[in-house]
């Protein structure tokens, strides 16, 4: 997997890394979709804005679990890629399923879907994406991966805006569209993710198995669970934002800034996830993922103390989404060192 000085690319930049990349750009394109035109749904339902916590607080706590469930057993699996292949597919179909909703319990069912297949197939995308690269080039994939994503998160709103305008202001239709990027991920996967021979781990209960992880790796999740009860969904912000300057811009206005502003968030996230990535391997892992989390504290310092006008508000997306490229890229590409390959 060394890179010969006579490759016109980096050897890192596999048909794996590729698919997976391209997987993650689709995907996220897809429920940011219906990420961003979420909020604007369920205030035509009536329901009071506390729904949105509780949506996103449900859906990320059952992909948590799904993420747990799924490492250990996938682990048991001669073959990982088929249930890549289901969660991706399992979460273009929830997303699409906030179509069908009529009520806000419907799009929490819908939401948790979607994040079950989520938190289902990301152990196992990145376990296939550490096996296709070195140890070296561990921050240049996961960062790339990470970038993809995040362009999708640049798309997916933008296309939110364009398909209701050209859509009337039709959610159910615009739900529907998401299938589009959602199913075109799932085709990454399965025509460009290769999956190497691998060894089974032998089988163990799930107590012997988090026993069995290395020490190093135990005070890492402890540092990650510290910072995970302090961190929240970004879509918060964007609430923050619509509430924050309607008094100044009105409704609508606000409304549009808002999104502007997330959009924002999500090129700056883009852009240092690669940078992030490419540092990784140069630098000490364990204090740039530190000055990730000092900026998100920084950020949530910013929230409290100052008066949220646009450009206090600006600043708060901007550091959010550096903070968040530094975070996922360093947890990815730190974890995978910290672990034996099997």
């Amino acid at each position: 997997m060394e890179p010969s000085g006579k490759s016109p690319c980096p050897r890192w930049l596999n048909s794996t890394v590729l698919g997976i990349g391209l997987a993650s750009l689709l995907s996220d394109w897809s429920h940011e979709i219906a990420t961003t035109a979420m909020p604007a749904f369920l205030a035509t339902m009536g329901v009071a804005a506390a729904w949105v916590g509780l949506i996103e607080g449900v859906s990320d706590g059952l992909s948590s679990f799904a993420k747990l469930a799924s490492g250990h057993w996938t682990d048991r699996l001669p073959r990982r890629k088929p249930i890549m292949v289901i969660g991706y597919l399992v979460t273009a179909l929830g997303t699409a399923g906030f179509g069908l909703a009529t009520t806000a319990w419907h799009v929490l069912l819908a939401r948790a879907t979607a994040w079950l297949g989520r938190g289902t197939r990301t152990p196992v995308r990145k376990a296939l994406l550490a096996a296709a690269v070195t140890r070296k080039t561990y921050g240049r994939a996961f960062g790339f991966e990470r970038m993809m994503d995040t362009l999708g998160a640049i798309v997916g709103p933008a296309t939110a805006f364009f398909l209701l305008n050209a859509l009337g202001h039709d959610y159910a239709r615009l739900f529907f569209w998401t299938l589009v990027p959602g199913l075109a991920a799932v085709a990454a996967i399965v025509f460009l993710v290769k999956e190497k021979q691998r060894t089974r781990v032998a089988s163990v209960s799930f107590r012997d198995g988090l026993r069995q992880l290395p020490v190093r790796y135990r005070k890492f999740l402890v540092a990650v669970g510290l910072f995970g009860a302090g961190d929240f969904a970004h879509t918060l912000l964007i609430l923050l934002a619509a509430q924050s300057l309607s008094p100044t811009l009105g409704t609508t206005g606000a409304a549009s800034a808002a999104v502007g502003l997330y959009v924002a968030h999500n090129v700056f996230y883009a852009g240092f996830a690669l940078l992030a990535g490419w540092l990784a391997d140069r630098v000490s892992k364990p204090k740039l993922l530190a000055s990730g989390y000092g900026l998100a504290a920084l950020m949530a310092l910013a929230i409290v103390a100052l008066p949220l006008g646009l450009w206090v508000l600006a600043g708060v997306f901007i550091l959010g989404g550096v903070y968040v490229a530094i975070e996922e890229t360093l947890e990815d590409s730190f974890c995978a060192e910290l672990v034996g390959e099997e």
